[in-house]
């Protein structure tokens, strides 16, 4: 595996660096959205059944208990129940767009180093062609097939190595998006189920 990456050229390193910090973030936001998921099953039911039963403190514990995106936008619209409604909605969507910008941390060096490896990856095999074919031209112009093979699984290294790095990146890149699209939902049906706030 060594001899390959050190066939590969200079660029495997970049794209080994690329690997390294797409794993560490990746990691990070797996911990982050498993941290921040609701605990307790319709949470936002349960408060609202609390609400209508005039306990609002009850209410105020469960969401607080629970930790999570959700259970914070539902504590937060609980404290401010006496507000006004133009207060309560501008409140709210502060609340909500705080939860979904901690969400979106990181997500766009996630996606930038999917691109990013992509490219080294085909820069390498570009600059591997280019040294092989100035080969040929050394000796003449007329290479042996094994010498012109040899060259160019070389420099195809690179790309495959970059495509390594960036598919699994922007596969959880987009799996990432999807699920703070899936809590920005969550978060305008509990501002208005739950506290009348469209």
């Amino acid at each position: 595996m060594y001899n390959f990456f050190i066939k590969g050229g200079p660029l495997m390193w970049p794209i080994a660096l690329c690997s390294v910090v797409s794993a560490a973030f990746i990691m990070e936001r797996l911990s982050f959205f498993y941290r921040t998921r609701p605990k307790s099953k319709n949470l936002d039911e349960r408060v609202l059944d609390l609400l209508k039963a005039g306990k609002g403190e009850d209410a105020a514990s469960l969401s607080e208990k629970d930790g999570s995106f959700l259970g914070r936008f539902l504590s937060v619209g609980i404290k401010i129940a006496g507000h006004s409604a133009d207060d309560r909605q501008k409140i709210l969507r502060r609340a909500g767009s705080r939860e979904l910008e901690d969400g979106e941390k990181h997500l766009r060096i996630l996606s930038t180093i999917g691109n990013i490896s992509t490219l080294l990856g085909l820069t390498g095999t570009v600059t591997g062609m280019i040294q092989t074919f100035m080969k040929i031209e050394r000796i003449g112009g007329v290479a042996d097939v094994t010498v012109l093979a040899g060259g160019i699984w070389e420099a195809l290294l690179t790309t495959a190595a970059g495509l390594f790095v960036a598919i699994p990146t922007l596969t959880f890149y987009y799996y990432f998006e999807g699920v703070v699209d899936g809590r920005a939902i969550q978060l305008r049906n509990v501002a208005s189920d739950v506290f009348g706030i469209h």
